[in-house]
């Protein structure tokens, strides 16, 4: 049996893990860790999906947590990457990231400490996503410069970052795949008098709005020809899987920093 830990585990995603964790005949759950002062604290894990009781009480203590854990699924904010990192090497436990929105410094610091542990970050856990994504690399690769491309890409009402960490790394999939930086190509506003498009660019849309999961399009518009992908995510616990399925591909691994299309064998020419 796997030793699994859930970093936030009283979140929206957390319980997503915790119910798939419960689901599974290859799979414990060791540790659950949500944020201080949360009302929930002491409860037990099981009792956040309407489970049997677990054993595993909510801390607010990373040490407690994690000390058990063969790996951690962390699904929290930013903010506290760092800290789930060190604690992590600490206890010698791998760990899953589908936070989004890092930043510089906490890119840097998963790279610090895929020297002592394995890592696995993605910004979309979906195998479909995943799968999607090598799609529209080699779709920007085959086409080539000659069609414009365009990114769009819909949430529920309460995400906080915009455009969604899915589009960017679909972004910077097409932009790599034409030997260029997505900073160098990306549009993400157009407002009045815009000019004619200018050639090689990347554009994004956003839309926010009632209990959408997520859906992401990409659209290379030619000529006389228009290619589409498009992915729509129905149900939030597809992440989970996810997540559980890179948890139990880290395990044991030599330390490092992996993405899901390590965890799949998709190929990243």
């Amino acid at each position: 049996m796997l030793k699994v830990a859930v970093l936030g585990a009283a979140g929206r995603m957390g319980r997503e893990v915790l119910s798939c964790i419960f689901e599974a005949d290859d799979l414990t759950l060791v540790g659950a860790v949500t944020e201080t002062g949360d009302p929930l604290l002491g409860r037990d894990a099981g009792e956040l999906v309407g489970a049997s009781s677990a054993g595993v009480p909510l801390t607010d203590e990373r040490s407690h947590g994690l000390h058990a854990a063969q790996v951690a699924i962390d699904f929290t904010l930013p903010a506290v990457t760092d800290a789930n990192l060190r604690a992590c090497v600490e206890h010698g436990a791998a760990i899953v990231i589908g936070t989004t929105g890092l930043e510089q410094r906490q890119q840097k610091a998963m790279e610090q400490a895929a020297h002592e542990i394995p890592i696995v970050y993605a910004r979309n856990m979906s195998v479909g996503v995943n799968v999607f994504m090598e799609f529209v690399a080699r779709a920007a690769k085959a086409l080539g410069d000659g069609y414009d491309v365009e990114i769009t890409e819909s949430h529920h009402r309460h995400k906080v970052d915009a455009p969604s960490g899915t589009a960017l790394a679909l972004g910077e999939r097409i932009a790599g795949a034409r030997g260029r930086k997505l900073d160098e190509l990306a549009v993400y506003e157009r407002h009045g008098k815009t000019g004619p498009r200018v050639p090689g660019t990347i554009g994004f849309s956003v839309v926010r709005g009632g209990n959408v999961v997520g859906e992401h399009a990409v659209r290379f518009i030619g000529a006389e020809e228009e290619v589409e992908f498009f992915h729509r995510a129905t149900d939030r616990k597809m992440f989970a899987r996810g997540a559980l399925r890179a948890a139990r591909w880290a395990a044991g691994r030599a330390p490092g920093l992996y993405s899901m299309a390590d965890v799949l064998g998709l190929s990243r020419d």
